[in-house]
């Protein structure tokens, strides 16, 4: 719990209370029913403890309690992944795309900042605008989603591990490039469920998503010749960017009407082959 022996009686009991309660996240009305305060009375004393850096203020209204042991206090936001759902303003929402990728075994470097996939445009809230990123999607694209356990007792929606890699190849943007896509599928292979993969190819049914997945397994030698056969159905005499994060160049010639501005050799060096 840390220690809350610093705090004012009224603050150090609103703070044990919450912790019996396992609401480290919590909003205006929980502390009006612990404390039996008015609004007003409450908005001031959550105003002085985001100051003092005892809380940190999610959004209007939500509050995330800070270990008192942390000496980055102003850095801390609890579990990534319920910070997302808990900011985030409709409940079809899916952790996404490099967060995604992160949950799922796909990243080595460590999480900094989350992307969560929304149908209902929101803007992020100023404390949390270098944590967070809401990007919008339709509706109907909201499928190949899961919920997943993400401590003892809570549970968010993410992507599952293909419907990540098709976000992945969708929007480049938003995961890293093509070389970190890469290199997460190249180290998710053995667990991939290929057959999904290759219907998701046909759910999402866009042809640049199709050529982007099958140049990059061909690069890594992944032998999947469905999948890769399904793939390839989706070439057509139009040439789409390999990576559109990178500029506009051609270094290896392929047979998917892919313009690759990354490089087979740059890849393969990145997965160790």
């Amino acid at each position: 719990m840390g220690n809350i022996k610093t705090l004012g009686k009224v603050s150090a009991n609103l703070i044990s209370r919450l912790y019996d309660e396992d609401k480290t996240i919590f909003e205006i009305g929980d502390v009006q029913r612990i404390l039996v305060k008015k609004y007003n009375d409450v908005t001031d004393l959550l105003s002085r403890l985001v100051k003092r850096k005892v809380i940190t203020r999610l959004k209007a209204g939500k509050f995330l309690i800070i270990p008192q042991e942390l000496g980055s206090a102003e850095r801390y936001v609890g579990n990534w992944y319920l910070l997302a759902r808990e900011v985030v303003n409709s409940p079809l929402y899916y952790i996404a795309f490099y967060s995604a990728m992160h949950y799922w075994g796909m990243l080595t470097q460590p999480l900094i900042k989350i992307f969560t996939a929304t149908p209902k445009r929101q803007i992020v809230p100023l404390e949390m605008r270098d944590k967070l990123t809401f990007i919008f999607v339709k509706g109907k694209s909201i499928w190949g989603i899961k919920e997943e356990w993400v401590t003892k007792t809570e549970k968010v929606r993410i992507s599952d591990l293909e419907r990540t890699i098709i976000d992945a190849v969708v929007h480049p943007q938003y995961c890293g490039g093509i070389t970190e896509i890469a290199k997460g599928i190249w180290l998710a292979k053995e667990r991939i469920d290929y057959e999904r993969l290759k219907n998701y190819v046909d759910r999402y049914g866009k042809n640049v998503v199709a050529k982007r997945l099958g140049y990059i397994l061909e690069i890594l030698k992944i032998e999947q010749p469905a999948l890769l056969g399904q793939c390839k159905k989706y070439i057509r005499k139009r040439y789409d960017l390999f990576d559109p994060t990178l500029p506009m160049e051609k270094i290896d010639k392929n047979n998917w009407h892919l313009i690759d501005n990354v490089g087979q050799k740059q890849i393969l060096d990145l997965v160790g082959h």
